[in-house]
């Protein structure tokens, strides 16, 4: 694929409003919650999942969270950036066990026609915000199964998954969330998405995407140049989008 076919942005690394320094961890880092903090009761819970969970598992557990119906519904100051990064309280989530944790109890509802997710436990919801995608995808792989040859994706946080009908992928505008004024976006960053589950979505990252080109084919059906991904005995094709000018 020629570099026309290529997103012109780099939407692997998007800037973050905000550095980090050493010093500057989440506190959920430091295992130091103060005993008025509102959020005890939330982290107590999810402590308690982690301790039962496995961390050395090859695989991510993701608990029947669609049987758990909590009465209990909150926020928490939780950011998912564009590049994947979880932060806590405007500080980086270092802890990867902590950040895989979180990613296996992910939740999203449509609120008044509004996408919105939370961190699900039996006990309770709490609301965070999601910059762009709540998973990010680091790696595929081409991976043989009874003589068949599959497109085999993982995240960051431990999913493993298939391109088939269930993960469907596709290219889509992204619009930063800094774009508070309704203006025309002439020329928006294109990224490529996929499906992962539980109607979560996950954003493939640059060096991913870029060997997605490698392992595809560029064909052009009616002028229109697309890729074709065969995963499964099946072809999936990555078009450019058709953009909405009336966007905002």
């Amino acid at each position: 694929m020629n570099d026309s076919t290529k997103p012109q942005n780099d939407f692997q690394n998007p800037q973050s409003d905000q550095t980090s320094t050493p010093d500057q961890t989440s506190n959920f880092d430091q295992n130091s919650q103060s005993d008025t903090d509102p959020l005890d009761s939330a982290m107590a819970h999810l402590s308690q999942y982690l301790k039962s969970a496995t961390e050395q598992q090859q695989s991510l557990q993701i608990p029947p969270l669609k049987d758990w119906h909590p009465t209990q519904i909150g926020k928490i100051d939780i950011v998912i950036k564009a590049n994947g990064d979880w932060w806590h309280e405007g500080r980086p989530i270092a802890r990867k066990s902590l950040v895989r944790l979180f990613a296996s109890v992910l939740w999203q509802e449509v609120i008044d026609g509004k996408i919105t997710y939370f961190l699900k436990t039996p006990v309770q919801k709490l609301k965070i915000h999601v910059e762009d995608a709540p998973l990010l995808v680091n790696d595929v792989a081409v991976v043989m199964d009874k003589d068949v040859s599959f497109l085999e994706f993982s995240t960051t946080t431990g999913d493993v998954f298939r391109l088939d009908a269930e993960h469907p992928i596709g290219l889509r505008p992204f619009y930063p969330p800094s774009l508070a004024q309704k203006t025309l976006i002439n020329d928006p960053d294109i990224r490529p998405y996929i499906l992962v589950r539980d109607q979560l979505t996950a954003l493939i990252n640059r060096n991913t995407f870029y060997h997605l080109i490698d392992i595809g084919e560029l064909v052009e059906v009616g002028g229109q140049s697309s890729l074709l991904l065969t995963s499964g005995g099946k072809n999936y094709r990555l078009v450019m989008p058709k953009l909405d000018k009336n966007f905002y």
